[in-house]
């Protein structure tokens, strides 16, 4: 049976190769994305089978209306895919109020207005797939992005809440955590190389230099891989709550955890004496 699908972020990146993948294979897709001009190649090879749909996921109130128009124009929505976001940059002392605001905005709460919006349309019908892009960025955090950690692990908590929400409703939900893919006409494997930058103060040049030399040393990701592995995930009978693109960022995430782990287990003394317990 094939699948409709709303996916936000459609205009570029991961987010075009999703919709292509699903059209390919004979699913129907609404497509947003803040303008949805690059679509038209879709639209002309594949009809009425995509719905492209401009859409700011900062708008509430747009996207309400907006996942409404899909599912009256479809029947029905299976596969939503929260996918809008960007990356900013820029140590935490450069960032602004507005830049922080702006990501947060876009990365976090604009994931949360699509799940609000699509989730009585998911319950009615008892059955449903959130997929909710994050990061490797998600669950390991690295000078200069802050910002973007923030939005990403924020997305982390918020979607593991969700999955135990929904699922008596039939609803699943995945936590997709991509490294580096080659999404915006050059092959960059550093999950932040494409974001905004915050202005930089010279205090932190030094750093920016140190990281700029470790760019590149990972192979950057086929975006179009990445849908045909999204595919199967959304035809899994048990789809996993979370799951890396990319292998990249393996190896480090174990590491990360293993070094949290100890850190945690060295200091449980003190975790004991701060619950009122004398140790010794």
């Amino acid at each position: 049976m094939s699948k409709v699908w709303f996916v936000t972020g459609s205009s570029r990146g991961l987010g075009r190769e999703f919709v292509a993948a699903a059209l390919a294979r004979g699913d129907r897709v609404a497509a947003t994305a803040r303008s949805t001009a690059s679509l038209d190649d879709l639209v002309a090879a594949y009809g009425d089978a995509i719905l492209p749909l401009e859409m700011d996921v900062t708008d509430r109130a747009a996207v309400f209306s907006t996942v409404r128009r899909a599912e009256e124009h479809f029947g029905r929505l299976d596969v939503i895919v929260n996918n809008a976001g960007y990356a900013q940059v820029g140590a935490v002392e450069e960032l602004s109020e507005q830049e922080l605001r702006e990501q947060l905005e876009t990365n976090l709460f604009g994931a949360a207005w699509v799940i609000q919006a699509v989730l009585p349309y998911l319950r009615e019908q008892r059955s449903g797939h959130i997929i909710q892009l994050s990061s490797a960025a998600g669950v390991i955090a690295m000078p200069l992005g802050g910002a973007y950690h923030a939005s990403k692990w924020a997305l982390e908590g918020l979607n593991e809440a969700l999955a135990g929400e929904v699922a008596d409703f039939g609803v699943k939900v995945t936590i997709v955590e991509p490294g580096g893919f080659a999404t915006r006409g050059g092959k960059n494997p550093d999950p932040l190389a494409n974001g905004h930058m915050a202005r930089t103060q010279p205090a932190y040049d030094d750093l920016r230099r140190r990281l700029a030399a470790l760019v590149g040393r990972q192979p950057a990701g086929d975006p179009a891989a990445a849908a045909q592995a999204l595919l199967k995930i959304v035809d899994a009978d048990r789809p996993p709550l979370r799951v890396l693109f990319g292998q990249g960022f393996y190896p480090l995430v174990q590491q990360v955890y293993a070094d949290r782990l100890k850190t945690w287990a060295d200091w449980q003394d003190l975790s004991a004496e701060a619950q009122g317990h004398r140790v010794g």
